[in-house]
């Protein structure tokens, strides 16, 4: 246990997930030219929108975000800071648009299709970004970030990610890995004395919750990203890292040993009836407030949701508690760890306002960490946090989840982050198949997904 200060761990783990993410993608994204061989392009200036103001013009800058939940600390920030700029700038007005996540990544698609990108927008990194920085529809962020000291409040290497050709496109809210969150009541009363750290014990723990009517496993797989990131979590322990980085060089395929293991294990968790019924029908938010309130003994995700859980009735009197994800078949370290840059702000190349945008958002982001610290929702963030977390009146909960970060020994990245869109959205669609047909053949799965690999080869 740390004393709750800020935690420097964070920064390590930023470093090895800058180094992982380097690895995956085109080779020649991130180097300090453009595709011409020129400089990078700058950014308009960032100017506390003194031309708007002076003019009295009033300005509407459109803010696509995945802060939906009220009952979630960032949504209570975004409304915040959107306030008190607002406040500040009488002639700015901050149209919200939130969303869950999928439902932002389909709208962003088809506004992408017209060109008609909000002022503001959320993006991931990598290859799911790419597709979007080719269609040039983002404007660079290399001068506004060098404003009011915002480049300096990022940990080391997160930034990469985003960078194309030398070129910044956006800054990222998170710096995550995925662990489970568990209710000790609930394990309580099933009498499960201590969290499982073998699948062999997941596995054992979930029929035992079953059996005791308790939902033993909470997701949100209508949202069909949260069952891939689990899935590739238990590929992480049967392979070890770098799995689709070694398909992509032409070591290994989809129909390696270690996949079609992972695949059984995942279909043997859903057999065992881990997840809540109908879990393709629950969208992210709706089940992670499953957890959140009390309705399942484990939450598998991303340490972003931290704040949520920390603030919720669930994390009353110090109930819940986080684990490492288990070996599989005695494989894997646990502190090796699915890594998650987080989502990210971009702004559109075609804003009809961009000076104003780039300001709003230079603001957003410098008060970004502070709003949160106070709220108790700044753990896993891509920026740098000051503050006594402890004397902040943070949960031993969340300080555990910071400690976790200063034993990562590297990780994965999520297939949707690493594979291209038409590949990934073959994966995505074959494990959510999995969650009804548990008895589909493993090697159907590899093959299914070598098929999609080798018809969308870049």
């Amino acid at each position: 246990m740390t004393n709750g200060k800020k935690v420097l761990g964070v920064v390590t783990a930023a470093g090895l997930l800058a180094a992982s993410l380097s690895a995956c993608g085109s080779s020649d994204n991130n180097n300090n030219k453009n595709a011409s061989g020129s400089e990078p392009a700058s950014s308009a200036p960032a100017s506390s929108a003194a031309a708007s103001q002076s003019s009295g013009e009033k300005v509407t800058i459109t803010f696509q975000n995945i802060y939906p939940d009220s009952s979630d600390p960032k949504y209570q920030m975004l409304h915040k800071i959107v306030s008190d700029y607002e406040t500040a700038h009488p002639n700015v007005h901050i149209e919200l648009d939130s969303l869950n996540t999928d439902q932002q990544k389909l709208k962003l698609k088809t506004q992408a299709a017209s060109k008609e990108v909000p002022d503001i927008t959320i993006v991931n990194p990598k290859a799911q970004m790419q597709p979007f920085v080719d269609a040039d529809l983002f404007a660079p962020l290399n001068d506004m970030v060098q404003q009011n000291g915002l480049a300096d409040t990022f940990q080391t290497g997160i930034l990469d990610p985003y960078t194309f050709n030398g070129n910044l496109y956006a800054l990222p809210d998170g710096n995550n890995i995925a662990i489970l969150y568990y209710n000790k009541e609930l394990f309580q009363q099933a009498g499960i004395a201590n969290p499982p750290s073998t699948f062999e014990e997941l596995i054992a723990d979930v029929k035992t919750l079953k059996a005791k009517g308790i939902t033993p496993l909470a997701i949100g797989e209508k949202d069909s990203w949260t069952g891939s990131f689990l899935f590739m979590n238990i590929l992480l322990r049967t392979y070890g890292p770098g799995f689709l980085q070694d398909v992509t060089d032409g070591k290994t395929t989809f129909e390696d040993p270690a996949f079609l293991e992972a695949v059984q294990a995942f279909e043997d968790l859903v057999k065992a009836g881990a997840f809540q019924d109908g879990a393709t029908s629950f969208d992210y938010n709706a089940g992670e407030n499953l957890f959140k309130t009390g309705k399942s003994a484990m939450y598998f995700m991303g340490s972003w949701a931290t704040g949520g859980i920390e603030t919720s009735d669930v994390s009353k009197d110090a109930n819940v508690g986080v684990f490492k994800f288990p070996t599989v078949n005695g494989k894997g370290d646990p502190n090796q760890y699915m890594l998650a840059p987080g989502s990210a702000f971009a702004v559109s190349k075609n804003s009809k306002h961009l000076t104003e945008t780039l300001d709003f958002l230079n603001y957003f982001m410098l008060n970004y960490p502070k709003e949160l610290f106070g709220l108790k929702g700044a753990v896993g963030l891509a920026q740098k946090v000051e503050g006594d977390f402890k004397a902040a009146g943070y949960s031993d909960m969340s300080i555990t989840v910071m400690d976790l970060f200063t034993s990562v020994n590297g990780g994965d990245l999520s297939f949707d982050n690493t594979m291209n869109p038409a590949t990934s959205q073959v994966h995505l669609s074959s494990i959510q198949n999995l969650f009804v047909k548990p008895d589909t053949d493993p090697s159907a799965v590899a093959k299914e997904h070598q098929q999609a690999y080798e018809d969308n080869k870049q």
